[in-house]
């Protein structure tokens, strides 16, 4: 049976993340690009989605829509919240760790946002660690 110190521990596990290699999306064999990713039940990511609510607020027009645009921008903010590390070379040097960097990245290529937006939302990848 799980506890309330299961499920708190749990969530304390996810905000340390786990690691994810990306893909080749075709060749299928690792690309040379590594994330930390942050769980879908982590404080972490739960901050992300408020922001990226208050993001959309911000961004409503007078008559209460959002662009598809803002909404899109507030999307990939809201995953680069999650990415507690990333692992990535432009011209032979590694790509410093920020937020405006993630972003970057993560629009960079599609693929690459498919496959970090995926591992983020799978609870599978963050199922606690048993002895």
């Amino acid at each position: 049976m799980m506890t309330l110190d299961d499920v708190l521990s749990n969530v304390a596990d996810q905000d340390r993340g786990r690691e994810l290699l990306i893909v080749d999306p075709w060749t299928g064999e690792p690309a040379g690009i590594r994330f930390r990713i942050a769980g879908p039940d982590s404080d972490v990511q739960h901050r992300a989605r408020i922001q990226m609510m208050d993001e959309l607020a911000e961004a409503a027009r007078p008559d209460g829509t959002v662009s598809a645009e803002a909404r899109e921008a507030a999307r990939i903010s809201c995953l680069a919240k999650c990415v507690l590390l990333m692992e990535i070379e432009e011209d032979g040097k590694p790509v410093a760790m920020s937020h405006r960097n993630v972003v970057r990245v993560l629009r960079a290529g599609t693929w690459i946002q498919s496959q970090v937006d995926a591992f983020a939302g799978d609870r599978a990848r963050f199922a606690p660690e048993r002895a």
